[in-house]
């Protein structure tokens, strides 16, 4: 009997802040995405790369759909078509309750004119006490396309997403493996490291400041031995105030964000991490295509 390898190129989208990041992040078993209660948490398309046995899925983790403000705006919704252009099947993540979102219904809309087989997965499932109002939350997105499967689950507490990964295997077609079996994503280190950051920041700082600042690592090198990281990155941000409170008093808060994401960066490297932080001011950074591209958030050249 012939032994075939199955793939599939999965995007996993969605209005902002229903938990993709948290979906990925349970599929993989470890954290590829970074994840925070602000919307927009995600900027970039993240991938993630699962195999187990013969299958392997590659996920990717696109930013929530938005009517954009900024050049970085644009440059999000474009990876969020992108993701789904580029995909096999697409995973449409909702919350358990609520009007469907304009953003959804274009979703939906792109699926059809691609013919595209998606999952539905209603997450948050563990915010919700009566159940039976899960089948009223079905039919109301099961009107709008045949979804290939319905998948309630919890990303908090885990619970259905061994159901969901079931139905993305059984989705998978005959096909090469794509990445070594052994690729957890195709960012490099510096990119997660740089996330991790961020997301510091965006957990510790007031709600203005988080969408107007960018990680850039300048520096990150493996001592000898590699039992340490020597990193250095430069935070940048649009305003002089947005500076002293990202800075804080007598620097308590620059403090906070280097401790959390230093942290996180040793449990991501698996070794220790020496982190220096420096804060920059890079005024409306996020209108102009220089700094996205600096930042490695522009993708005007791929479309």
């Amino acid at each position: 009997m012939e032994h075939t390898t199955k793939s599939a190129f999965v995007a996993i989208v969605g209005r902002p802040n229903v938990g993709k990041s948290s979906i990925l992040n349970a599929l993989m078993g470890q954290k590829i995405a970074i994840v925070s209660p602000r919307p927009q948490t995600t900027r970039t398309r993240i991938m993630g790369v699962l195999t187990e046995n013969d299958v392997q899925l590659v996920f990717t983790d696109t930013p929530g759909l938005h009517k954009p403000r900024t050049k970085l705006g644009e440059a999000m919704v474009r990876a969020v078509d992108e993701g789904i252009s580029g995909g096999d099947m697409c995973v449409l993540v909702v919350e358990e309750k609520g009007e469907i979102a304009p953003a959804e219904t274009q979703l939906i809309e792109q699926f059809s004119k691609m013919h595209l087989p998606a999952i539905l997965v209603i997450n948050k499932t563990d915010r919700l006490r009566n159940k039976e109002l899960l089948a009223e939350r079905i039919a109301q997105y099961s009107a709008l396309y045949d979804f290939s499967a319905v998948v309630p689950l919890s990303a908090l507490t885990g619970d259905g997403m061994d159901a969901l990964k079931s139905e993305l295997f059984a989705i998978a077609e005959p096909g090469p493996h794509f990445f070594p079996d052994d690729t957890l994503t195709d960012q490099p280190e510096r990119v997660i490291v740089s996330e991790l950051i961020r997301e510091s920041m965006l957990n510790l700082l007031s709600d203005e400041i988080p969408h107007g600042i960018a990680v850039d690592i300048e520096s990150m090198k493996e001592r000898a031995g590699g039992d340490m990281f020597d990193i250095t990155a430069t935070i940048y941000c649009e305003k002089d105030s947005h500076k002293g409170i990202i800075i804080g008093k007598k620097g308590a808060m620059l403090k906070k964000i280097g401790t959390t994401a230093r942290q996180a960066a040793e449990g991501f490297l698996c070794c220790r991490v020496n982190l220096q932080l420096w804060v920059k001011v890079r005024e409306d950074w996020r209108n102009k295509l220089g700094s996205l591209r600096m930042f490695g958030l522009d993708n005007s050249e791929t479309f």
